[in-house]
């Protein structure tokens, strides 16, 4: 039974496929893994290049979306077709080291106590524009403030979750960056690790800081909101008293 997938959503990133497929084979050598790779409407060979490995790995699959419908609907849409119990992300620019992987599934893997739902990776010393640096420092400073959600860097694409855990919640596009709050709201423990960034070597990006920013204050109010009308009480099943005599006389 596969114990781990690995959920990497796509847009136009053929040349990056290669080296981040045989990254992840190499950092999670020894673990029962699947890699599921959503082509988020790629116009490239994004997806030819992940059937090419997927022809000599059978542990690869690929998924695709017709036509483009961003980063938390590819990020759903695996997880729904994952095997695995415990769910990795990682960006498909390359951006993220597939070496940090084990920081975010061993702590799932070792968990005794059943409460750890979200092991988020927070990026250190990023290799990115200075206008991206800024905009996600501005934005991560306003999610903080308002969400109180205890973590510097939502954006971050390196997260491991809980696949049961991260169905219940409440889906709506964009919430792939509001995860640490998402899942504290559901009452589950979070555990905030660092990991490395690095630059881009292939492609160009598919986001700008006005694009986010022109849906990321709805968003955010929007969670606010969930978050204020959590649910607070949980119920639990009391026996009636024929049930407990029918089980006192068996």
């Amino acid at each position: 039974m596969t114990q781990l997938s690995i959920v990497i959503p796509m847009k136009n990133e053929e040349g990056n496929v290669e080296p981040l497929l045989l990254g992840i084979a190499e950092s999670c050598a020894g673990t029962d893994y699947e890699i599921i790779v959503v082509d988020d409407g790629s116009d490239d060979g994004t997806a030819a290049a992940v059937q090419g490995l997927a022809a000599a790995d059978p542990r690869v699959r690929l998924l695709t979306h017709t036509r483009s419908a961003g980063q938390s609907a590819a990020v759903h849409s695996g997880v729904l077709a994952a095997r695995g119990n415990v769910v990795c992300t990682l960006d498909g620019d390359g951006q993220n080291p597939p070496e940090e992987l084990p920081k975010l599934y061993r702590p799932l893997f070792d968990d005794t106590t059943g409460r750890l739902g979200l092991v988020a990776g927070q990026r250190v010393d990023r290799q990115d524009t200075l206008s991206k640096k800024w905009g996600s420092r501005f934005a991560n400073g306003l999610r903080a403030r308002i969400l109180d959600d205890g973590t510097r860097d939502t954006g971050c694409g390196l997260k491991g979750f809980r696949r049961d855990a991260f169905l219940a919640l409440p889906y709506f596009d964009h919430m792939h960056r509001y995860l640490p709050a998402l899942f504290r709201r559901d009452g589950w423990e979070v555990l905030l690790v660092d990991v490395s960034h690095r630059e881009r070597q292939a492609g160009s990006s598919n986001y700008t800081n006005f694009r986010r920013a022109l849906v990321g204050i709805p968003d955010l109010m929007a969670v606010a909101w969930l978050i204020r009308r959590r649910k607070k009480a949980q119920a639990a099943e009391t026996a009636t008293a024929g049930e407990d005599r029918a089980g006192n006389d068996g």
